[in-house]
């Protein structure tokens, strides 16, 4: 039983850190181009900050959602587990 909480635990801190890199390293890389891409063209910081802000968003949206889609997955799994093993009161 402990293993498996020691498992569960560092999935999750793997999944919360990739997460994380993510949300940070997807805009940053997009931000990048844009600035490659201002830098050729000779314009304001206008790509870059269009970059950013597009690719931080989606990174945000994705990341709500893939939240949301594993909550109702452990919803689901818990409502069958309950109705299986019977009412817990």
């Amino acid at each position: 039983m402990v293993q498996a909480d020691t498992r569960k635990r560092r999935e999750g801190s793997g999944d919360a850190f990739a997460a994380a890199f993510e949300l940070v390293a997807t805009p940053a890389i997009f931000g990048f181009l844009g600035w490659l891409l201002d830098g050729r063209l000779g314009t304001a910081p206008i790509f870059t900050v269009a970059f950013v802000v597009i690719a931080l968003a989606y990174a945000s949206w994705r990341l709500a959602h893939d939240y949301g889609e594993s909550l109702e997955r452990a919803r689901v799994e818990r409502r069958a587990a309950w109705r299986a093993e019977g009412s817990p009161l």
